[in-house]
Parts: structure tokens; sequence; C-alpha cells
């Protein structure tokens, strides 16, 4: 991991946009990109601008950065995020988390286009992510240990913070969408899971799989935020689902399902603002 480049991005955001103080943070996944309508944004920048971000490589990610607010919560979006199977390595993914941390956010949020691996999971379902399995066969804390990120040997009892699950659950009451609740395991892709892969991770203890995700959960956690996710489940893995699987079935659902998507994210950034 490049910590001048994290230094040097965290700089220009904040010589950028010298007024802004985000206290929350979201990074929207694979298809999620409009949930920044649901905002008002005082400014954007793209990702190409940011240094050491590079542009995002991914259809269905806009490769943007709002500032933005909503119910008073201001709040630093990140349109879209790098993947780790891109071979950028740990630093365009790491540069939101080291930003927010830079800037003051106390809070995460994680979204994320997922597979449902249990039988009652459907495309269009929304699960809050409660844990997570790392099957990236790496970490993204490996290496020289940097104060950043905490201590040298991060607690994982709680990455996702039980306080964002009970308000991810009010907030979907709120919003009139069911919400499951589950494990999403994380892959570094890009390949898309073998079925025998699939019924070995359901023995494992996973709802939902996916290439994202884990290493800015890891990150996050360990940098002191409050960690919140989401997943979208856009299609059945691989031998559950009997079609091929492919990208296009991912943004096609999560386009079909934007509108509970913005509705249950709008409903949770309410309850932080009446909590204000």
């Amino acid at each position: 991991m490049n910590y001048e480049l994290l230094e040097e991005a965290a700089t220009y955001l904040q010589g950028l946009w010298p007024d802004a103080k985000p206290t929350h943070g979201l990074i929207l996944g694979s298809g999620w990109s409009e949930v920044v309508d649901a905002f008002t944004v005082k400014a954007t920048v793209a990702y190409g601008e940011i240094p050491g971000m590079g542009k995002a490589g991914v259809v269905g990610h806009a490769g943007k950065l709002a500032w933005a607010e909503l119910a008073g919560v201001e709040t630093f979006i990140f349109q879209g995020r790098r993947h780790y199977y891109e071979g950028v390595g740990w630093t365009p993914i790491a540069i939101p988390i080291y930003t927010l941390r830079a800037c003051g956010a106390r809070i995460v949020v994680l979204t994320n286009a997922a597979g449902g691996v249990r039988d009652d999971m459907q495309p269009g379902d929304l699960m809050i992510i409660t844990d997570h399995i790392n099957n990236f066969g790496t970490n993204p804390l490996l290496g020289e240990h940097n104060v950043a990120w905490g201590p040298r040997f991060p607690d994982q009892s709680n990455v996702y913070h039980p306080e964002g699950i009970t308000l991810l659950q009010r907030a979907g009451e709120a919003a009139g969408v069911p919400l499951s609740t589950g494990v999403y395991l994380a892959s570094t892709g890009p390949t898309y899971e073998t079925p025998a892969e699939v019924r070995a991770y359901r023995t494992w203890g996973a709802d939902a799989v996916g290439m994202s995700t884990v290493p800015e959960a890891i990150l996050a956690n360990a940098a002191g935020l409050k960690v919140a996710g989401l997943s979208c489940i856009t299609n059945l893995a691989a031998g559950i689902q009997q079609t091929a699987l492919s990208h296009e079935e991912v943004t096609d659902t999560t386009k079909q399902t934007m509108p509970r998507m913005k509705s249950v994210l709008t409903a949770l950034w309410k309850e932080w603002g009446n909590a204000q």
C-alpha cells in the first residue's frame, strides 16, 4: 500500500473542498450509483482527478466522488469502487476509507451487488450484512504497520457495528422494504464462483457471495469507523441458478431494484439526521 498516495489523495480533497466536514461515508457498488439522486449534491469530482484513485474500471460504477447532504447529514459518496481483480493493488481500494478517516467521518456504509447462496433468496432482495468471510487469500493490512489502521492486530468481533444493523432494520421498516440479514463472502474474482465453490461456501455459513466490500470493511473497522453493509442480491449463485451468470444481469437487477435501494438508504440517513 502506497501511503504517500493515500496522504496525497486526502490532502487533495481537503484542499478541493476545504469546507467539507463529512460525518458519514457511502460507497456504492455495482449498479448502486444512482442512489446519489436521493441526496443534495454540493460538488463532485471524477476519480481520475484524485491522486492514486484512477478511473473506475467496471460498468455500473460511475467513478465519481460526491460531497452531498441528506437530512442534515454531511456525506462523502463514492459512486463506484476499485476492485482487487483490476490488478491495481490495495491503494485505490483504501483511498475512500483513508480519506473518510482523515476528514473526520465516523460511519461508513458499504453497498454491493451479490449472488444469493440461500435457497430463500430471490433477485432484487436486499440483505443487511452482519458478518463476512474473507476468501481473498490475502489482506489489505499485510505489510508494515501504519497507525492509520489502528492496532497491529485489529479485533473483528463486530466489523459490522450492531448499531448500524439495528438502524438498517429500522430503515427497512420505515421504507416498507423487507430486509434479510446474512453473511457476505468475498473472493478476488473476476470469475464467478463454480457450483462446487458455492456448495462449499454454503457449508462455511455464507449467505451471499461477491468480489468486494470485505477489504473496505477490514480497513474501516481497523481505522475506528463504524461499518454498515447492504447487499443487493442480483442473481442466484452458480449451481442454484441454472442459467449462465453475467454482469448485465447484475446491472439490470440493480436498476429494477433502485427505488427500494434509494428508499432504504434515505430512511437510514433520516434516522441519523433525527439523532443529531
